[in-house]
């Protein structure tokens, strides 16, 4: 894990320590990290497997609020990309972790993120290999590149999906989106329920070997089930017909859209919000349903997504998150 040098707080060989301190112990002593001490790491091959990689980024403002705590955002990162992983059917076991840390944080801040990110590391079985640190005039950024292995030939892609195939999604859907609304205080969360899902988000990486032997195509719901099911279909040449309604709900979730005007809009809503981090796939009509599975739609011939409500068409606008 190689320091900048334009850092603009510490020496070369103060910061060369800060690391062994706080990220030496987050790689588990993996043979391919070097113990952080060089300027790349190691790979080894598994026979018979593929590697599967994969990168998310999260920026203060836009990803998370500001002001977030260090070892939530630390936790966020590398369940994100753990969601990648759990989509395509891979088993985690490494990353790359690169931080561009804000005149504001102090060292105090920077150990906070340490420790959130080893306590997950560890509750996950994943080894750090490397990465940057670097310091900075905007806000705070980091970023993870996790690595997976999958059965060869067998990961799992948004490609895939076949007429006549059910369109499944795990979990609940639209906790990450109001949990956001109570994190900002928009909404009542007196159990924290939803701000935890936001904030604190659960990669389905017990449904690997269920996908891996029923699905046809998947994608972590991350911009919203709407816009990743558009992902799927547009990646398939298919179409995908969603029933909003058949949607699974959480208790609170379920307990706010009961107190809503206007059950369509607040529909869309949850099925557009995005953070939900659940796994949206499709599955062969023979198959049998996987559990922690609800089946929310239908893959027919035809290009494009279609929402219906109580069989009715809506129009659900631009359906999720847009990047850039």
């Amino acid at each position: 894990m190689e320091p900048s040098t334009r850092w603009p707080r510490m020496s070369g060989a103060d910061e060369f320590g800060e690391i062994a301190r706080l990220f030496r112990p987050l790689t588990h002593g993996a043979a391919g990290a070097f113990d952080l001490m060089d300027d790349a790491a190691v790979i080894p091959s598994r026979p018979g497997f593929d590697l599967v990689v994969t990168k998310d980024a999260l920026v203060e403002g836009v990803h998370f609020p500001k002001g977030e705590a260090p070892d939530l955002v630390a936790r966020k990162l590398l369940r994100v990309n753990l969601s990648d992983l759990a989509a395509k059917g891979a088993e985690p076991f490494g990353g790359f972790l690169a931080v561009a840390w804000p005149k504001a944080y102090g060292a105090r801040d920077r150990a906070r993120f340490a420790m959130g990110l080893s306590a997950d590391l560890e509750a996950f079985g994943i080894d750090l290999l490397g990465g940057d640190t670097v310091s900075t005039e905007g806000p705070f950024v980091t970023s993870l590149t996790a690595l997976g292995w999958v059965p060869e030939g067998r990961m799992i892609r948004r490609r895939g999906a076949q007429p006549g195939d059910r369109v499944a999604v795990s979990g609940t859907i639209g906790d990450g989106a109001l949990g956001l609304s109570a994190v900002l205080g928009e909404i009542p969360d007196p159990e924290g329920q939803l701000a935890s899902r936001y904030r604190l988000p659960f990669p389905r990486l017990d449904l690997r070997e269920a996908l891996r032997r029923f699905a046809t195509a998947s994608a972590d719901v991350s911009d919203g089930l709407v816009a990743d099911a558009r992902h799927v279909a547009a990646a398939s040449g298919v179409r995908i017909t969603l029933d909003l309604d058949q949607i699974p709900l959480s208790g609170p979730a379920a307990s706010w859209l009961e107190g809503q005007p206007d059950l369509i809009e607040a529909l869309i809503r949850l099925a557009t919000g995005g953070d939900d981090y659940e796994v949206v796939c499709t599955l062969r009509a023979d198959a049998p349903k996987p559990a922690g599975l609800t089946i929310v739609g239908q893959v027919s011939e035809g290009e494009g997504l279609v929402t219906q409500i109580g069989g009715r068409v809506v129009d659900p606008g631009h359906g999720g998150w847009r990047h850039g």
